[in-house]
């Protein structure tokens, strides 16, 4: 078997649990029709049904997909979203999710990245991650900082964290494919501090210099840096003032993540913290704008209540 076939056997079959009364539905544009259409042969043979449906790409993730895409989402067991644009923080998957399909989303995914990641031991994976969501759950109060500026803090006293594994076997479960990250929404309107993006930002890619995001009661007031900080401005500036709003803190959990330039991957490096702006109604919060964009923190010191869980990138609670 071919590695690409034999990787998208294992994220229709192991990771989705696809079962031959299922009808599994493929969402994608014409950059990802290849990829669509290997995942689609290997579900063949598992499923009742497959069903694609293509079209245009969006501007911005986070944009909702078109009609009658929403409706054909919660019409179906499962949904594999191979796009280039995120519909994980959409209003489309929160309905279906909501209807019982069990939805992955792999927006941007590559060839590589879906051959490499593939073959992660997402047991455990889940087992790791599952364990980091209970303790960021637990926590008052979470603290990041770096060595390139980072020093940002912001309350999650009650607000539960969610576990993204890799595993979506149970119905109306949701997640990105690959996998492996612990994440919520900080409180809204007061996390205070300086974030410097030295990773990468989704939509933008690799960073040639950091961008630096100054925050305010919960508010990027200002994005410094070259000339991907200023498109980063622009879209801010574009959207309007919630796409603003700090909006996730996630810390990544799969060990066979490398950076990529590509989100989906980018955010799920072991030992990486990601914080986004825009969309957090997707994790209980109230900004439900077509605007979700995440920032990867390189070698992050993370601490929980004061307690250390991640120092200078090295996971202290695996």
């Amino acid at each position: 078997m071919r590695p690409l076939d034999k990787a998208a056997l294992v994220a229709v079959r192991d990771c989705l649990g696809l079962t031959s009364h299922e009808t599994l539905l493929l969402v994608t544009d014409p950059p990802m029709r290849p990829l669509a259409n290997a995942l689609a042969r290997a579900a063949r043979p598992l499923a009742r049904e497959v069903l694609v449906i293509e079209y245009p790409v969006r501007e911005l993730n986070g944009q909702e997909p078109p009609d009658p895409v929403p409706g054909a989402m919660a019409a179906v067991d499962v949904v594999l979203a191979v796009t280039t644009r995120s519909i994980t923080h959409t209003a489309a998957r929160r309905a279906a999710t909501a209807a019982g399909t069990r939805v992955a989303t792999m927006p941007g995914i590559t060839k590589d990245c879906l051959i490499r990641t593939m073959n992660a031991d997402y047991p455990s994976i889940a087992t790791r991650t599952e364990r980091l969501t209970e303790r960021l759950t637990a926590a008052r109060t979470a603290r990041v900082t770096s060595a390139a500026g980072t020093d940002i803090t912001m309350p999650i006293d009650g607000i539960a964290a969610i576990a993204s594994t890799g595993l979506i076997l149970k119905r109306g479960q949701w997640g990105n494919l690959p996998s492996g990250e612990a994440y919520m929404r900080p409180d809204e309107g007061r996390s205070e501090g300086v974030i410097v993006v030295d990773g990468s930002l989704a939509g933008i890619g690799m960073l040639a210099e950091p961008v630096r995001i100054v925050v305010e009661k919960g508010q990027a007031v200002a994005v410094e840096g070259g000339e991907q900080a200023a498109v980063f401005r622009e879209q801010l500036d574009k959207v309007g003032p919630q796409a603003r709003n700090v909006a996730e803190l996630g810390v990544g959990t799969n060990d066979r993540a490398i950076l990529t330039g590509k989100i989906l991957e980018d955010e799920k490096i072991m030992g990486t913290v990601h914080i986004a702006f825009g969309n957090n109604a997707s994790m209980g919060g109230t900004v439900a704008i077509a605007f979700h964009v995440d920032g990867i923190l390189l070698k992050p010191t993370l601490e929980l209540d004061g307690e250390v869980i991640l120092r200078d990138g090295q996971a202290l609670f695996d």
